[in-house]
């Protein structure tokens, strides 16, 4: 790209390399959408979102540091906010934290303090949840969190147990410009207790899940463009899976101040390309 594109931002390192001089607009087959913060603020869905997944429709995943609810669950709840989004359509970190057990750490003793749903399904799927003496303490967004279970966090952290965390955010945006407490804040208190850095981190910025999506989208990386709002996890992990972002919200960064703007733009590089 020889031309500053106002909706391809700098990127916080290299981006990947283009061999041809066209603007996203006019190639771009599918997109990897961040949630909280680019399509919804918790319960209120962002201008455009709804306008953005249906010009995208079949062409579109989400990939989120979710890490509440299953896939199915959030679906549900997205279609009641008015927007067309399937299960399939989604790759969470939660889910994906239960898959990344399943597969490196089958038959281990894992103390998850998570969501009740995810640890139905860490149970379904196989996982040998305890409640002490672990060989993993898996950690995600627990709003059931107090200082009892970060005691009990802690000390099998301490003796040994290895940390496995859904995502490192420490909030996400909310209505209203109120601040949403995440994963990464619980984890900081573990860390305050212990010292111990987690072991593995399943969320974005690691580009595990870009690959993921980019997999369920059948497309390729110089096709495929990464919206999301939040340089640390969307933009870092996207250059980490060589992936081109644009970032929409309040950040330095942002090509867009929500999807609606994002996606005027967009049609409108459309026409000047027709």
């Amino acid at each position: 790209m020889t031309a500053y594109d106002p909706l391809c931002p700098p990127c916080l390192a290299d981006p990947p390399a283009r061999d041809d001089d066209i603007p996203w607009h006019a190639n771009r087959a599918g997109l990897i959408l961040d949630l909280d913060g680019t399509l919804i603020r918790e319960h209120q869905p962002i201008e455009g979102a709804a306008a953005l997944l249906d010009a995208y429709r079949g062409r579109f995943v989400i990939v989120s540091n979710n890490s509440t609810h299953t896939a199915r669950q959030l679906a549900r709840r997205l279609c009641a906010m008015g927007l067309p989004v399937r299960a399939r359509d989604l790759v969470l970190a939660g889910e994906q934290m239960v898959q990344y057990l399943c597969a490196s750490h089958a038959g281990a003793r894992v103390l998850m303090r998570a969501s009740p749903a995810l640890q139905r399904q860490a149970a379904t799927r196989g996982c040998r949840l305890v409640a002490r003496d672990a060989d993993v303490v898996a950690l995600a967004l627990d709003k059931a969190f107090d200082y009892a279970a970060l005691a009990a966090v802690a000390h099998e952290v301490a003796r040994g147990a290895r940390l496995v965390v859904s995502n490192i955010d420490l909030s996400h945006p909310g209505p209203d410009g109120r601040i949403v407490p995440e994963t990464g804040a619980l984890l900081r208190a573990v860390q305050g207790c212990t010292g111990v850095p987690p072991w593995h981190v399943v969320g974005k910025p690691e580009p595990a899940m870009f690959r993921e999506g980019l997999r369920r989208l059948g497309g390729t990386a110089a096709a495929t463009l990464v919206v999301g709002d939040n340089p640390d996890t969307d933009a870092a992990g996207a250059v980490r899976a060589g992936l081109q972002y644009v970032l929409v919200g309040s950040s330095p960064l942002a090509a867009a101040a929500t999807p609606a703007q994002l996606l005027a733009s967009d049609c409108a590089a459309r026409s000047r390309l027709a």
